[in-house]
């Protein structure tokens, strides 16, 4: 299996100067990678995840709050999103990084199983968004960015679960930005297979992931998921809005 090419990541540029930006998932993986790469490009950053000793991690060093909270339930998202407006003086975005994935098939999956993922990748992303709406519509430039999967494009089997909620997200952001436009811009990413916690923890994928259908045949790096972030969260993606930008290695294409 190949591995990402080893680069210099791109030097910073105070693409993000200002902004004050809210990252979901932040206590591991894409969402830690990011808060790095944000902080790196001037952001100033609220930290939310249910995992407090990982978001102490990810905080260490950076100019960030943290906020633990559970995104499935409604009123601590409420009470975390609120507090980290209040530590920020608002909110100028939001990238909803928190998920979580199961492999089985249909006959596996059972309903408890599809409700977790369904509650965590699609409920979170929608709680989220909610709570922080009356702060984005107070800012000057607003994003909302959420991680959705290639497998809300090109479903594969065994991922039933995963693979709907992850298209209820997609569907969620191409709705808000028509219904948020012009003041908030709203898009999704669709990753493929990331080289993260998320993918380590199952001993199947991690042992034998698929990559057959990867034109690059490589697993993707968070920091290479980081950057589509900073692009859809930064000035230089001004007019767009309501994508779905498949950061996937070439999956999905063909």
């Amino acid at each position: 299996m190949d591995a990402a090419p080893a680069f210099d990541p791109i030097a910073p540029a105070a693409r993000l100067a200002g902004r004050r930006i809210l990252i979901t998932g932040a206590g591991s993986g894409i969402g830690r990678r990011t808060a790095a790469l944000f902080a790196a490009e001037g952001a100033r950053l609220a930290l939310l995840d249910r995992n407090e000793a990982g978001l102490a991690e990810t905080a260490a060093g950076l100019d960030a709050g943290c906020f633990a909270a559970d995104v499935t339930d409604e009123d601590a998202v409420n009470s975390a999103v609120a507090a980290g407006a209040a530590f920020l003086g608002g909110l100028d975005g939001v990238v909803n990084a928190a998920g979580i994935t199961e492999i089985g098939t249909l006959e596996q999956t059972d309903f408890a199983t599809w409700r977790r993922v369904m509650a965590v990748n699609l409920d979170g992303t929608f709680l989220v968004c909610r709570a922080a709406l009356p702060h984005l519509r107070a800012a000057e430039f607003a994003t909302i960015v959420n991680i959705a999967s290639g497998q809300a494009l090109l479903p594969g089997p065994s991922l039933s679960a995963y693979a709907a909620s992850k298209g209820g997200v997609l569907t969620l952001s191409r709705a808000l930005a028509a219904e948020l436009a012009p003041r908030i811009r709203v898009n999704a990413i669709c990753p493929g297979i990331v080289d993260t916690p998320m993918v380590s923890g199952n001993a199947v994928r991690a042992a034998a992931p698929d990559l057959s259908r990867y034109a690059l045949k490589r697993m993707a790096s968070a920091l290479e998921i980081a950057q589509a972030l900073l692009f859809l969260t930064g000035r230089e993606s001004a007019f767009v809005t309501g994508a779905a930008l498949a950061v996937d290695g070439g999956r999905t294409f063909h």
